[in-house]
């Protein structure tokens, strides 16, 4: 892990989920207590998607729970936030999501030099076939490292 980075929260379903594609990191347009929350880790993000509108790119479904310690000035837990990436990114993205079965899916949040950020996965859903493929696949790695470690 490199200097300056601290990770708050990952989406380990979506790997089995979903094939990823493209990871983009982005910034995340906050309210201060909602970075408050973050720092607290009381997020919860488990059908988080992202979606594409009006050449700007919005997080939906991201639960963000209210500071305790602010009084009248808290802040919608559900509310959308806009996801900060340059131009030519969100143009390529365009694309790919208008394209079948492509969907935006946020992979980690992490604090990165101070500023909370989001990986962003382009992804595609998994059939019930790949996901058995890809249990099996787990299972063979791990009677392949007992088996190693027996040794």
């Amino acid at each position: 892990m490199s200097e300056g980075i601290k990770i708050i929260a990952t989406n380990r379903k979506a790997h089995f989920d979903y094939i990823v594609d493209e990871s983009y990191e982005c910034g995340i347009e906050l309210m201060g207590t909602e970075v408050k929350s973050f720092r607290d880790g009381k997020i919860s993000f488990p059908d988080a998607w992202a979606e594409v509108r009006g050449g700007e790119v919005w997080l939906r479904s991201l639960l963000i729970a209210e500071n305790p310690f602010s009084s009248v000035f808290n802040h919608d837990p559900s509310r959308q936030k806009r996801l900060l990436l340059h131009h030519d990114e969100i143009k390529r993205i365009t694309r790919k999501v208008d394209e079948k079965g492509y969907t935006l899916i946020p992979l980690k949040f992490y604090f990165k030099n101070r500023r909370v950020k989001v990986e962003l996965g382009l992804c595609k859903g998994k059939k019930a076939f790949d996901k058995r493929a890809s249990i099996r696949e787990k299972d063979l790695n791990r009677e392949m490292e007992r088996e190693f470690r027996g040794k």
